[in-house]
């Protein structure tokens, strides 16, 4: 629903569709597990939003989207995370938008690591090589100034972090197990909750608190004053309601979690949220943040990560993942930047404005046919 409205603001109709029987002409969108009703030879061009749905390679939505959207003759792939380092997402891309082959991207220019078959990595001798050939069909840029363009409008506002731990400052360094580590979520739950609720309560400002299991989510519905909680088993037209609702500041307070609505929201109506915990994905970390630290947000945006102190690894594994993102990106930015700009102005529309000079003199077809 905001995609169509977003559509609207740039003067296109989009249609949301449900399945075929639904597509008109135009621009029509739908979500990736509808894709199944669908049929993909009818398109004359896809752009996947979010398009990280491609990282795993053996995932039976990317093996359909692939697939299906082969003959597709217009390919656009667009996406905010792409995993550091995960050559398999680079290469499940690329077969996508018809380059090349995931296989074909491994045995050109890569080894494997060592005795790990799943391990890949550059040849030595192949890494310029391989960023010029990336370059040849994708940028990574995360503002026109990348590219030489004017900056001006695109200028994030102040991020500011604030991280609360709320059962001792000792931190635990020892590599915990999944399953320790959610039990110490578990532990530590009510306390987590209880402290975004006093700081949600104690303000008249919009806020999204995220949350990561569904404990937390009832309770911190329980607790928060004129909140909305979605769940992934709500109905697509409650949550749609819902996150409509709160983009048009209808409500004070929207509880979810990352992979319910932290992708693909714009949420520049808000600048405060609550992680209430976190998990170790980056991905959902950097998504959700960027619902709301985003281009043409007006405000400082102020985060607030909630902890137990016994999931201080799982703080450190996400930063050494932001560490690991950030240094890829510069390495790509610069590496391909030089090379981008060149295949921008080759693709440039190059034309000849046509100025008539005489009038064009048509031949009389039924004095032909006459005559004939």
């Amino acid at each position: 629903e905001q995609t169509k409205r977003e559509g609207l603001g740039f003067g296109y109709d989009v249609k949301i569709c449900a399945s075929q029987s639904d597509v008109g002409d135009g621009i029509n969108i739908t979500n990736y597990e509808k894709l199944d009703k669908f049929i993909a030879n009818e398109f004359v061009g896809i752009v996947l939003d979010e398009s990280s749905i491609l990282k795993s390679f053996t995932g039976k939505v990317r093996t359909s989207i692939i697939e299906n959207f082969s003959n597709v003759p217009y390919k656009l792939a667009c996406t905010a995370t792409p995993a550091p380092n995960d050559y398999m997402e680079i290469g499940n891309h690329s077969e996508f938008c018809g380059v090349m082959t995931r296989s074909e991207m491994l045995a050109m220019f890569f080894v494997h690591d060592g005795g790990e078959t799943s391990k890949w990595r550059l040849k030595g001798h192949a890494e310029d090589v391989f960023w010029q050939w990336m370059a040849s069909w994708c940028v990574f840029v995360d503002n026109p100034e990348n590219l030489g363009y004017e900056i001006d409008g695109y200028d994030l506002p102040e991020l500011n972090i604030e991280e609360i731990i709320v059962d001792g400052d000792v931190t635990i360094t020892e590599k915990l197990s999944l399953t320790e580590r959610r039990q110490a979520r578990k532990d530590s739950l009510q306390l987590r909750c209880e402290q975004a609720a006093k700081i949600v309560n104690n303000s008249d400002d919009q806020w999204l608190v995220w949350c990561d299991l569904n404990g937390e989510s009832h309770k911190l519905h329980e607790l928060i004053n004129d909140s909305v909680e979605v769940q992934g088993s709500d109905k697509d037209m409650y949550k749609s309601s819902s996150m409509l609702n709160f983009s048009n500041g209808e409500i004070k307070c929207l509880v979810t979690k990352p992979k319910i609505a932290g992708f693909g929201m714009n949420w520049q109506n808000c600048h405060n949220m609550i992680f209430t915990g976190l998990s170790d994905s980056y991905e959902q970390f950097y998504q959700a943040l960027r619902r709301c630290w985003r281009f043409g947000q007006m405000n400082p945006v102020n985060v607030y990560i909630i902890i137990s102190a016994k999931e201080g690894c799982v703080k450190e594994n996400i930063e050494r993942k932001q560490k690991d993102f950030l240094k890829m990106q510069s390495e790509m930015t610069e590496l391909t930047k030089e090379i981008t700009k060149k295949e921008l102005k080759r693709t440039c529309r190059i034309s000849t404005p046509y100025e008539p000079k005489e009038e064009m003199r048509l031949p009389n077809w039924d004095e032909f046919k006459k005559g004939a």
